[in-house]
């Protein structure tokens, strides 16, 4: 099962700190969800997980559902995101 690390920035690390419990619901497949952010003090995030199907993966990146984009949205979640595989 891959891991997944997803960076990106934020408006607000609380704001997007309070949205964790939603967050595995919102990643169709994956496990061990888990939020970072930056020691730094900045705006910046990550969230790091198992997913059970790369390809199903890759396919919901390349079309965003909308409940997706809006769940992000609500977040805080500034765009774009960086997307890591575990190699």
């Amino acid at each position: 099962m891959p891991r997944i690390v997803i960076t990106h920035a934020v408006q607000d690390v609380d704001r997007w700190l309070w949205g964790k419990t939603e967050r595995p619901a919102g990643l169709p497949g994956a496990t061990e969800v888990t939020d970072l952010v930056a020691l730094d003090g900045s705006r910046h995030a990550a969230v790091m997980f198992d997913i059970d199907d790369l390809e199903a993966f890759k396919a919901l990146l390349s079309s965003v559902p909308p409940e997706m984009a809006a769940q992000a949205e609500s977040h805080g979640v500034i765009m774009p995101m960086t997307v890591y595989v575990e190699a």
